[in-house]
């Protein structure tokens, strides 16, 4: 048996990842100070894009750095510390990906742009939720550990929708 993680345990870590639970925050917090509760998806596409992919880059760039630190005792080249920062940070792109989707159906009129702003917000939350549920389940068998986990970290995301329909009304 090899300890080689394989393209599914990759792609789980990743998402499963600091960066990616950091990026769909960042998603739900950009699309409610975006201002397009009744306005134009495109606004909030263009502002989730915008934002996600610059800290995106200031991750990168932050992990590259340490990196270089070697405080395992093993000292990285900048190629070898940039490759495992972009590797670590990438789940921030991941999930980024079905909110955007979403946001995209309203800037083609597939829906609604204020539905396709909320739909990314919902979905964003569900993404939240579902991030919960499997890291809970790592740590426990139990199904309602596994919901407390996935309402937890779901609620945050529920608490900026909150949020976002109280700077506008």
């Amino acid at each position: 048996m090899t300890d080689t993680p394989t393209r599914s345990n990759k792609i789980e870590r990743a998402l499963l990842s600091e960066g990616a639970i950091y990026g769909l925050v960042l998603v739900a917090g950009m699309i409610v100070v975006s201002r397009n509760l009744a306005g134009s998806s495109w606004d909030a596409l263009n502002t989730v894009l915008a934002t996600v992919v610059v800290f995106y880059a200031a991750h990168v760039f932050a992990d590259t750095l340490t990196g270089l630190t070697a405080s395992d005792g093993h000292k990285r080249t900048f190629r070898e510390s940039f490759r495992h920062a972009i590797r670590r940070s990438f789940g921030m792109l991941g999930v980024a990906v079905v909110p955007v989707v979403v946001l995209a159906l309203g800037v083609t009129d597939v829906l609604d742009d204020a539905d396709a702003v909320w739909l990314a917000l919902y979905v964003d939350v569900a993404l939240l939720g579902a991030v919960g549920w499997w890291i809970t389940a790592t740590r426990s068998p139990s199904f309602w550990v596994r919901a407390g986990g996935a309402l937890l970290t779901g609620a945050f995301g529920g608490i900026l929708i909150l949020l976002k329909a109280l700077i506008h009304h």
